[in-house]
């Protein structure tokens, strides 16, 4: 008797146990829905009011400004990310209007290709021409080559890097760590090519990077200065940091995930040790906040009165899913639970729109340039490809 009453609760302990496994299941896909038809939704309803200015010199949604949409043109460095997240949406829905709306805005920007004057020629095509390629358009490959042929002329054999800005004269010739971001256009072209002077390049950047761009802590410097001629250091300073010697939230982000693209393409090891040791830097950083969404800049000071920086959590949790592939199971499962943690905060209502708000973007409370005062807890279109980004390597 006893016995087949152990037998009975045993039972009914095992109906409990899977019925709460299948109630989780349930709603977690609710969940998954639910956050899929917010984001679509956010975007279909302030489609029509984008895509009146697509024939303006100025057409690309980039943030928020005097309450309204700041839009950009084909050359500003954030052009690609708002063709990009349309992409992501067709990859996330299957719907072929967002394949439709991403193929109007990427070829728009075709004269990218040819652009020598500022390294992110390569953040601007891959986002759009490289998202292209990989969700079914094979005729953009010509695109991805050419415009690395435009990239490499940047590269200067003496330094080992590629020249980030042209702009200013207050650097001889300025390499910034969001440089890493542009390395895998170099990559794919010589994929596509079969021509290694672009990979060449692209490792011999990501080296020197390596290098002289961190510190003993693996945090990284915005901005590193060369003499052109003979390749020595000039200085170590910061254009969006706190200070020349902080850690820029984005810029450890940038860093992060150069260095994991760079081990997907190489196996090189030696990436790979990097890019897990800029995330132990950002997960075990004693400023970072409870819902893990960082401060501006790590060496911030920390509190209410502080931005935070949706974009820099975006591209942490995106690095975080792709690292998470390359590293034994424990490691994996570390990175997904710190990227969880990220995108859980980031799909809340403190940091996610609600419909028909924030003029039509994902995303709120990004950081472009604390210190000129520019898109201060703001909305910003590449957190909003970076948060896409992110949650498809989530549900891969």
């Amino acid at each position: 008797m006893i016995k087949s009453l152990n037998t009975l609760i045993t039972l009914v302990l095992v109906v409990i146990l899977s019925a709460c496994k299948e109630q989780k299941k349930e709603t977690e896909t609710v969940k998954k829905m639910d956050l899929t038809e917010t984001i679509t939704e956010q975007y279909n309803k302030a489609y029509p009011e984008v895509n009146k200015h697509i024939e303006d010199k100025k057409f690309i949604p980039r943030a928020i400004k005097e309450d309204s949409i700041k839009f950009v043109g084909v050359y500003d460095w954030t052009s690609a990310f708002y063709p990009g997240t349309l992409w992501h949406l067709y990859k996330i829905t299957g719907d072929e209007k967002w394949k439709e709306r991403a193929t109007l805005y990427t070829e728009k920007l075709d004269t990218i290709q040819y652009w020598q004057d500022n390294h992110d020629v390569g953040f601007m095509i891959e986002c759009s021409f490289g998202n292209g390629i990989k969700y079914g358009n094979k005729n953009y490959e010509d695109v991805i080559v050419q415009a690395a042929k435009s990239l490499s002329t940047r590269f200067n054999k003496n330094t080992g890097v590629i020249k980030s800005w042209e702009w200013s004269k207050k650097w001889e010739y300025p390499v910034i760590i969001d440089n890493m971001m542009n390395l895998e256009l170099l990559f794919n072209a010589t994929k596509i090519s079969g021509d290694s002077t672009y990979y060449n390049i692209a490792i011999t950047h990501a080296n020197t990077t390596m290098k002289n761009h961190f510190r003993d802590n693996f945090s990284s410097y915005h901005v590193v200065d060369y003499n052109p001629k003979n390749g020595k250091i000039i200085k170590k300073n910061t254009h969006q940091g706190i200070s020349d010697d902080s850690a820029w939230a984005r810029g450890q982000a940038w860093g992060l995930y150069g260095f994991t693209m760079c081990y997907k393409e190489t196996h090189n090891e030696a990436y790979l040790n990097q890019a897990k040791n800029i995330a132990a830097f950002i997960k075990n950083n004693p400023n970072l906040p409870q819902d893990k969404i960082p401060y501006w800049d790590y060496n911030a000071p920390a509190g209410n009165n502080t931005p935070r920086d949706a974009s820099a959590a975006a591209i942490t949790a995106s690095a975080l899913y792709d690292l998470a592939t390359y590293v034994d199971q424990n490691e994996a499962n570390e990175y997904i639970s710190f990227a969880d943690e990220i995108m859980t905060s980031l799909a809340s209502p403190a940091y996610l729109a609600k419909i028909g708000t924030n003029s039509g973007f994902m995303l709120m409370h990004s950081v472009g340039s604390k210190p000129h005062g520019e898109e201060v807890d703001s909305p910003l279109n590449y957190a909003d490809y970076y948060f896409t980004e992110a949650l498809i390597r989530k549900n891969k």
